[in-house]
């Protein structure tokens, strides 16, 4: 696809099927076994914040860039029309099929899942095929608040230096976030872990460097130290994997965790995002790995990996009468990754791409961003 960056296509491919493999652990029971692997595989939900992050930098983006450039800005109508065909058509198709399938809903219990209403309602054991679907409230409150946020922050803006001041705005939003977990704790309210203002800080931190790719265009200091950070990202990821981050159990955490669990986790994220984001080398290593076209592929149809993997490890679970918790890791991985691509591929290119084509666009901006200027030939590296 023109102008999409593969990379970043890739980055969502790999955290969809994080998402997957948490799942298929947390399903079979491994990621509640002892030992670093069972800890590692259970803060795969890593991947939520990534997917996070990447809203806010390839969606604010056009925003920013009206501010810095003093151009018209996206109109918002159109805007939040495209998000609605981006994810709601797919999202309806896997909700009312697990739905049908596996509950016994009323009328009501239909309505609040169809229309997003899960999280602001009182919390009960979601339907089978559809526990994933916490975050989807969240990504639909950000589309919706995000308009909003960027007239404010243009507003803030004006006069002096434009992105500086964009940039002090968007840090009031991780300020949100904190504050959030604080009274959730102080308060009792575990609840707000399912709204907007507990995950602003991964959405503002791609906002942040959605104004840093339109300001600066291509970090040289963060392409020469590209493979440091992701080094970096991944030891923090070590450590995000211990006791420090909270338990693995659906047992709460405390504040503390809560709190160190969501600063590694953004920190984790911008890590891995900033070298493809900030230093788009299309020679490097790491873009042969990220932008190669099997994960750039898998980049594209991860939104439906992401609707559909749930639903086909519970179909898994019902025709083999395996009990929860139980069951062989590689055999449930492998039957449930090859059902949840062929039926992703498919839900891709028959529900997302014929949604897009109403809105007059052949598919959503998950990995796109203006070409980058073209680099000075350099050995590769990741």
């Amino acid at each position: 696809m023109k102008n999409r960056d593969a990379a970043l296509d890739g980055i969502r491919g790999l955290a969809a099927l994080g998402v997957w493999l948490l799942h298929v652990g947390g399903n079979t029971g491994v990621i509640y076994g002892d030992g670093m692997f069972a800890w590692m595989a259970a803060r795969l939900g890593i991947a939520v914040p990534i997917f996070f992050l990447l809203s806010g930098l390839l969606l604010y983006r056009p925003w920013a860039e009206a501010v810095i450039e003093d151009t018209d800005p996206p109109k918002a109508g159109r805007y939040l029309w495209r998000r609605v065909l981006r994810v709601m058509p797919a999202y309806w198709v896997v909700t009312a099929v697990a739905l049908w399938a596996w509950s016994s809903l009323d009328v009501y219990g239909w309505a609040k899942w169809l229309l997003l209403l899960q999280n602001y309602t009182e919390q009960t054991r979601a339907p089978d095929g559809l526990y994933q679907m916490w975050t989807m409230p969240i990504e639909m409150a950000f589309y919706v608040a995000l308009p909003v946020l960027a007239w404010l922050l243009g507003r803030c803006a004006r006069g002096g230096n434009r992105p500086v001041r964009l940039l002090a705005g968007i840090a009031v939003l991780p300020v949100v976030s904190i504050a959030t977990v604080v009274l959730s704790h102080v308060h009792d309210q575990p609840q707000l872990a399912l709204w907007l203002p507990y995950h602003l800080i991964f959405f503002a931190a791609g906002m942040a460097m959605a104004v840093l790719s339109v300001w600066i265009r291509q970090s040289e200091v963060v392409d020469a130290l590209a493979s440091q950070l992701l080094v970096l990202a991944v030891l923090l990821y070590a450590v995000l994997s211990t006791e420090l981050a909270g338990p693995r159990t659906l047992t709460l955490p405390t504040m503390s965790q809560s709190l160190w669990r969501m600063v590694l986790e953004a920190t984790v994220a911008v890590l891995v995002v900033a070298p493809f984001a900030l230093a788009p080398r299309h020679g490097t290593l790491r873009y042969r790995v990220l932008g190669n076209p099997v994960s750039a592929y898998l980049g594209r149809i991860s939104y439906s990996v992401f609707l559909w993997h749930a639903a086909v490890i519970t179909l898994f679970y019902k025709v083999t009468g395996s009990a929860p918790f139980a069951g062989n890791f590689v055999q449930v991985a492998v039957f449930t990754f090859v059902g949840t691509i062929l039926v992703s591929i498919a839900s891709h290119h028959l529900v997302e791409e014929s949604a897009q084509r109403l809105s007059g666009r052949r598919s959503a901006p998950a990995g796109q961003l203006p070409e980058a200027p073209v680099p000075q030939p350099a050995p590769p590296g990741p």
